[in-house]
């Protein structure tokens, strides 16, 4: 196998779409996880809870 410069860069885009594809679906898997439900309803609603007056 020649390792030249163009088989590198090849073979760094091949791997680097393989491992962004990888981490997009883990990312959506993660999110729609059915026991994180609770983790993103409280984080949607949290930011109303506290300091909701205007500051002084």
């Amino acid at each position: 196998m020649d390792l030249t410069h163009e088989t590198m860069l090849e073979l760094s885009k091949v791997w680097g779409l393989f491992y962004l594809i990888v981490f997009s679906i883990g990312v959506i898997i993660y999110t729609f996880w059915p026991s994180n439900k609770a983790r993103f309803d409280r984080a949607e609603t949290d930011i109303f809870d506290k300091d909701d007056t205007p500051w002084r």
